[in-house]
């Protein structure tokens, strides 16, 4: 160009000049359909299934998808009051799951753990009482699918009493009833994780409809619910993850989310690789978008900084067993721990919530 420039008098220059311009700000122009969109969620109004199957088709390069990132961020920080949460999940135990979920490293076929192995109640009570005390917001306790559910909640009751009264617990547990629900909330419990995973009932051995019954169970017993639209991979189509955000979203949660499968070495899921960290930025802000103007909470896992400038406002420190890793301590691992994750919100330019979780609060909700 600088070639051409010279052989050009002042004004063909400056014709050229606004041309370029003019060409460049045409290529910048957002698609009338994704600014109603946006205005849409701004007004208070949730996103139909086209709608959010038409924000999924979007070239994630471009720059609409950019104005999606930033809508999705500057709706959730306006939700949130630019404020971010750190919750510290506790993996209790290892052991070859029957429930077969073909992208976890808990799935028996996988043959990444073969042997039983649990932490003690003083080992868990002692991480919680870390991750309390280091500014954790909540402490959720995960185990496999078929852990002994009495044994949880005995543990459960233990680690309770150790805490701060005010301290929020959250289980992370496999499917149960009405009963279970109830012991869950005498136990300490605010609420509870919950998803209809991508392929539930088709790369699990879990029936879609047994997680409903699950999250009415809960509900039930007066337990809250947070959810998220995982695990994806790019085995996933674009009408799958919209299913599965409007099924989340009719659960009512307190938040929902995305997270990205990990790939888990010799599974029958690595074949397909994984989603970059960006793509999965992406669907947080779809995600957050679809989940309507007032929710509080969006989730992303595992925390990254993208995440946290598109649309996410939680992430999870992790200890023990998780079903991401091949680490018998996923702190050894994947796993960060809650001061590493604050530290890339505070990147981001959020403030932390103090004190107990204000997303897993009665008058949180979409």
């Amino acid at each position: 160009m600088e070639i051409l420039y010279k052989s050009l008098d002042n004004s063909q220059e400056m014709l050229l000049h606004s041309i370029i311009i003019q060409g460049e700000m045409d290529m910048m122009k957002i698609d009338s359909q994704v600014s109603d969109i946006i205005s849409k969620v701004s007004d208070g109004y949730f996103l139909t299934r086209d709608e959010i199957l038409f924000l999924l088709k979007i070239n994630p390069h471009s720059p609409d998808a950019g104005f999606v990132m930033a809508s999705a961020d500057a709706i959730n920080r306006a939700a949130s009051g630019n404020k971010a949460e750190v919750h510290a999940q506790i993996g209790v135990n290892l052991s070859p799951c029957p429930k077969n979920c073909s992208f976890c490293a808990f799935a028996a076929k996988n043959q990444i753990f073969k042997e039983k192995n649990e932490l003690s109640v003083e080992d868990i009570t002692e991480v919680a009482l870390r991750a309390e005390a280091d500014g954790a917001n909540a402490i959720f306790l995960m185990t496999t699918g078929d852990y002994s559910f009495d044994q949880f909640t005995e543990i459960s009751k233990e680690v309770r009493t150790e805490l701060k009264p005010d301290t929020v617990m959250i289980a992370n547990v496999g499917d149960f009833a009405n009963e279970e629900a109830k012991q869950l909330r005498k136990a300490g419990y605010t609420g509870i994780y919950h998803a209809v995973r991508m392929g539930e009932g088709r790369e699990t051995n879990i029936d879609p409809q047994t997680r409903f019954n699950t999250v009415r169970a809960a509900r039930g017993a007066g337990l809250l619910i947070g959810t998220c639209v995982e695990p994806i991979g790019p085995e996933h189509s674009i009408e799958e993850i919209a299913e599965k955000t409007l099924i989340g979203r009719e659960m009512r949660p307190c938040y929902s989310g995305a997270m990205r499968r990990i790939s888990i070495p010799g599974s029958e899921m690595e074949k397909h690789g994984m989603i970059s960290e960006y793509r999965m930025a992406y669907l947080v802000a779809v995600v957050r978008l679809a989940m309507g103007r007032n929710l509080v909470g969006n989730c992303t896992h595992e925390p990254n900084v993208l995440g946290a400038t598109s649309g996410a406002n939680l992430f999870w420190a992790e200890v023990g067993s998780n079903p991401r890793d091949t680490e018998v301590d996923t702190s050894k691992g994947r796993g960060l721990d809650v001061r590493s994750c604050m530290e890339m919100f505070k990147e981001t330019d959020f403030g932390m919530v103090q004190g107990p979780s204000v997303i897993y609060s009665e008058n949180n909700g979409p």
